[in-house]
């Protein structure tokens, strides 16, 4: 038995939960992958996975093993690359999940910089609203904007913060009257945003004051450009990263409203899997990513 071998194919299987996506991720049989886990279980002494015909799970032994090993083969992982890529310049694929508008109007523009940069680095860029799945889908690193984070056992980089704020056009105003406070949103067009953790409810806080109000309108999307075209369009008032509407408020196509209270903040974070925070490829580009986001 090759230790190693089996040890990394029992780490591929209990995070991918199937014998057949393992097999596919490491270019082995489904057979080989079998024989492995057998011989590791053989050589432990235990039984570190139940199978059936259906599904597999991890027994208590594979669930503390697998922990284990993990952090070992990361630290492994780590001191290899330290060696091979001590004077090497960044190169490889990178897979890249990002949020559509966010991207558009933040990143999209420099990314010719970031590839001019580091001409042995090819990118595959996805740009998608899902949160999508870093390791079983094959992700590098995710951008995400989020007031919380659903997974612990990932890495996460704070790039910036996206502050909100609430607007309307000043014929919506002029026909429907300006709110003094955020209890009189009530009686107006509320357009709403439907991937927010706040679709539901707008939160505002003034000092020590903090006030949830519940959205009433008949407009909820899922893209923040598509709300940014309903208020220039005078249909109603909406709350949106400022990053997205500095221009229209310069230029009184989009009037602030309640500048004295807060609007929801998010964080925007990078997000990956730790055992590869020290490829150069991705070291390259969140350092990148920071640079680019600081400057806007």
């Amino acid at each position: 038995m090759d230790k190693l071998t089996a040890i990394t194919t029992f780490r591929h299987v209990a995070e991918l939960g199937s014998f057949a996506a393992a097999a596919r991720r490491m270019a082995l049989s489904p057979a080989a992958i079998s024989k492995n886990i057998r011989a590791l279980e053989e050589h432990l002494g235990a039984q570190l996975i139940n199978r059936t015909t259906r599904r597999m799970s991890l027994t208590e032994a594979g669930t503390a093993y697998h922990k284990s090993v993990v952090r070992v083969l990361d630290r492994l992982a780590v001191a290899d690359q330290s060696v091979s890529e001590m004077k090497a310049r960044p190169s490889g694929h990178l897979r890249v999940s990002a949020p559509l508008t966010f991207s558009l109007t933040q990143l999209t523009d420099r990314i010719p910089e970031f590839l001019a940069a580091y001409p042995d680095v090819t990118l595959d860029l996805s740009l998608e609203d899902r949160i999508v799945n870093i390791v079983e889908e094959g992700y590098d690193v995710a951008i995400r904007a989020s007031a919380r984070l659903e997974d612990s056992s990932l890495m996460a980089k704070k790039l910036m913060s996206m502050h909100h704020v609430v607007c309307a056009a000043p014929a919506y105003l002029a026909k429907h009257g300006t709110p003094e406070s955020p209890t009189d949103l009530g009686g107006h067009e509320m357009v709403a945003f439907s991937l927010s953790t706040h679709s539901a409810e707008w939160p505002f806080t003034r000092g020590r004051e903090a006030v949830r109000v519940p959205v009433q309108g008949r407009y909820k999307v899922s893209s923040s450009i598509a709300i940014k075209h309903a208020l220039t369009g005078g249909f109603g008032i909406g709350i949106i990263p400022e990053i997205y509407v500095r221009d229209e408020l310069k230029t009184g196509t989009l009037t602030r409203l309640l500048t004295d209270w807060q609007g929801p903040e998010h964080p925007v974070y990078a997000i990956y899997p730790e055992r590869r925070f020290e490829t150069a490829k991705l070291r390259a580009f969140l350092d990148w990513l920071g640079d680019v986001l600081r400057e806007g």
